[in-house]
């Protein structure tokens, strides 16, 4: 690593702490040192630097020094941390659901409801049940239906009202009619934002990943811009988190053209505005890791089945069972490409620990 004392012991000298100093939210970790140097100078001297010849740092026990990975990101850090840039963190659509599902439940065991005919088919010794969605290829339409249900949640259970004018509509309409006040006065139901987002993806050929991705930049917004999705701009907002989406997803995006023939009563310049805000607001970050993407994918798949909507599951067949094992084989070999890839390129130790995988066995 070259400098080693420099890169992992010095608070400042991390690229990412010096580029979160701009950021919107205020820099707790350098506050904390510099409470802790205007301490350290109140309470007792400066202790003499020592000669170079007299550091030692393998003799001593209680030198210890950190990874740089784990300089960066503080245990503490990372659970309060963006969940839409940190894997570990929860996301915040899921944490907002568990309220209503906690209350369904507690509705239900104290009026005696009986859960009804059970509608999930479940895996046997003789009959393996798999549906047609995975974290690499989703169902279009059951993820339509959860990432919809994820922003409905995001306006009933909104801390505030809080938002700006470029995703007001009422500043900045969708259309020429006359909107009545009292619209933007409830909270839409789930069908009417599942039919405005399906039109959109339908209309514009979008994939089912763009439809996570476009969730990963709307909590992203919610966090950095510190607002709030209510009845007033989530038209707008899911308009723009969609509209960026297809162009950092898709190879072939979608230009701000083209939803103006979907939506007739936009302008180009207001698409325009509207996205140069959103990515302003973003402060650019437009990176979606593929460990968040996963985490985005597994809790909707947690919120669809909280929620009883269940994806369509089907027995495996023989013709299935013999495509999942031709593209298992195939990401086998993409993995053993990419370790003897890495063999050559350097023989750290951690290569040396190999990685006990086994086989599956389809009967």
């Amino acid at each position: 690593m070259g400098n080693t004392l420099t890169c992992c012991v010095s608070p400042n000298a991390s690229p990412k702490l010096g580029r979160r100093s701009g950021s919107a939210e205020p820099d707790y970790e350098s506050e904390v040192y510099e409470a802790a140097a205007g301490d350290a100078v109140a309470v007792a001297p400066a202790p003499a630097a020592p000669e170079p010849a007299e550091i030692d740092f393998g003799a001593g026990e209680g030198h210890h020094l950190q990874h740089i990975s784990d300089r960066e990101m503080p245990e503490d850090l990372a659970l309060e941390s963006n969940p839409s840039d940190h894997p570990r963190a929860s996301t915040i659509f899921l944490s907002k659901s568990q309220t209503d599902v906690r209350e369904k439940r507690k509705s239900n065991h104290l009026n005696h409801v009986s859960p009804g005919q059970l509608t999930k088919k479940y895996s046997s010794c003789s009959t393996i049940f798999l549906d047609d969605s995975t974290v690499s290829q989703p169902n279009l339409r059951t993820t339509i239906k959860c990432v919809t249900l994820a922003i409905y949640y995001h306006i009933k259970n909104r801390d505030a009202n809080r938002s700006l004018d470029i995703f007001d509509e009422r500043s900045h309409p969708l259309t020429r009619e006359k909107v009545p006040e009292e619209y933007f006065k409830h909270d839409p139901e789930h069908k009417f934002i599942y039919r405005f987002v399906r039109t959109l993806f339908s209309a514009a050929q979008l994939t089912a990943e763009c439809a996570i991705v476009t969730l990963v930049y709307l909590e992203r917004l919610l966090t950095y811009a510190e607002i709030d999705i209510c009845p007033t701009n989530w038209k707008r907002i899911v308009l723009g988190a969609i509209l960026l989406a297809s162009k950092v997803w898709d190879d072939q995006a979608v230009w701000n053209v083209d939803y103006c023939q979907i939506l007739k009563d936009i302008t180009v310049e207001d698409m325009n505005e509207m996205e140069r805000h959103f990515l302003e607001l973003l402060q650019f970050n437009i990176n979606v890791p593929a460990s968040v993407y996963a985490k985005y994918y597994f809790d909707l798949r947690s919120l669809a089945d909280d929620n009883h909507l269940n994806f369509l599951f089907a027995p495996l067949s023989k013709e299935r069972a013999q495509n999942l094992e031709a593209i298992s084989r195939l990401c086998e070999d993409k993995y053993k490409d990419l370790c003897r890839a890495a063999m050559r390129r350097s023989f750290s130790a951690d290569n040396f620990i190999g990685i006990q995988r086994s086989n599956a066995i389809l009967s």
